[in-house]
């Protein structure tokens, strides 16, 4: 897994996730709430597949990563054995899982499994 997550709010606008996303070369970001709690994610695929809606939302005010984030966050603990987070990947269909520790009742994330990382891991 990366350890280290990078983070945007509910409310950043889509152009900014964009551009976190192309400094940082990254392809995610977690989406926390005020309390620093995981609340979703928001992907180079959904900044995508938001580009071909855009003309259809031309009276929509703005896109923040709350309106194109997949939530709730699938996450998982970072003592995962991998085989379950290969088969948690696989049954929900998704590239990468948020891995969290919580304390005192909130969900922190501290890294990100990705597809990638487990391709890399199995030497494929």
């Amino acid at each position: 897994m990366h350890r280290g997550v990078v983070t945007c709010r509910p409310d950043t606008p889509v152009d900014q996730v964009a551009e976190t996303m192309a400094a940082k070369d990254i392809s995610a970001l977690v989406v926390v709430d005020q309390a620093g709690d995981a609340v979703g994610v928001i992907s180079r695929t959904d900044l995508v597949n938001a580009r071909f809606i855009q003309p259809y939302l031309k009276h929509w005010p703005g896109m923040n990563a709350e309106h194109l984030m997949s939530s709730p966050v699938i996450r998982v603990s970072p003592d995962i054995a991998i085989k379950e987070a290969v088969e948690l990947l696989r049954s929900r269909r998704i590239h990468r899982l948020v891995v969290v520790e919580e304390q005192a009742g909130h969900i922190r994330p501290v890294g990100i499994l990705s597809v990638t990382d487990l391709a890399k891991h199995t030497g494929g």
